[in-house]
């Protein structure tokens, strides 16, 4: 029978935590509690940083099996690393991407699309572009002096809010891309915002730790509900164990 959130603490946790993260967002926005620092290098190192932990999410999304690995050592989880096939697979430049790892069912027909015979996860493809546009706007805030209107606090809790609650919503393939991309561009829209209005190093930091812990949400949460659809599919084909590692 279908998996119910309620009987998980840690996720409830997990959750709990995302939006309380998202209440000191607020809160900053409308206190700005700290004295403004004009350190030179506090831009180029907090863009660096962003701009790295991008990055390594953008390479993260061809290696879902080995990012879930750190997060979930110990966990008793099949992972069946002979299920991914050509059709999932590419070769680049002698390294093998993993671009399709969801089963080929009616349940997971809306994380997954098509193209020229190759299968591609509609949620990592969303988080991967929504990292690269970051990365472009991380280059043009970070490294000039640019208004940033306030705008951008609003619009950012609002991707990030939704991204979050995107794994547990029957979503369409556009929308569910989308809405991956929103995610990670939320993330960059409260940083930017928070960075001009506080111009503080270690509020910063303090928002980038945030976005990394809400990441961790999101995927644990989309584990939850792949593991839930899988539990209620009548058919056994053996993947109800390889969870961990789908967006």
């Amino acid at each position: 029978m279908p998996e119910n959130i309620y009987r998980h603490f840690d996720l409830l946790l997990i959750i709990y935590l995302s939006f309380f993260g998202l209440f000191i967002v607020v809160m900053l926005a409308i206190t700005s509690p700290t004295t403004p620092d004009y350190l030179s290098i506090r831009k180029p190192l907090v863009g660096s940083v962003f701009a790295s932990i991008c990055i390594l999410g953008m390479v993260a999304t061809f290696s879902p099996r080995k990012c879930s690995r750190i997060f979930y050592r110990g966990k008793e989880y099949d992972f069946q690393e002979g299920s991914t096939n050509a059709k999932s697979t590419s070769l680049i430049l002698g390294l093998k991407m993993v671009h399709g790892h969801h089963p080929d069912c009616e349940g997971f027909s809306s994380h997954e699309f098509r193209i020229g015979g190759k299968t591609f996860c509609t949620g990592c493809i969303g988080l991967f572009f929504g990292a690269l546009i970051s990365i472009f706007g991380t280059i043009a805030y970070f490294s000039r002096d640019m208004y940033v209107p306030p705008s951008f606090t609003a619009f950012g809790l609002f991707g990030v809010t939704i991204g979050l609650l995107a794994p547990m919503l029957n979503l369409q393939i556009i929308l569910r891309f989308s809405l991956n991309v929103l995610f990670i561009l939320g993330m960059f829209l409260i940083l930017i915002r928070a960075d001009a209005l506080i111009q503080s190093l270690s509020v910063d930091l303090l928002l980038i730790s945030l976005c990394v812990f809400w990441l961790f949400a999101r995927i644990s949460l989309s584990q939850w509900n792949h593991r839930r659809i899988c539990l209620g599919c009548t058919k056994k084909c053996g993947y109800g164990q390889d969870v961990p590692g789908r967006l």
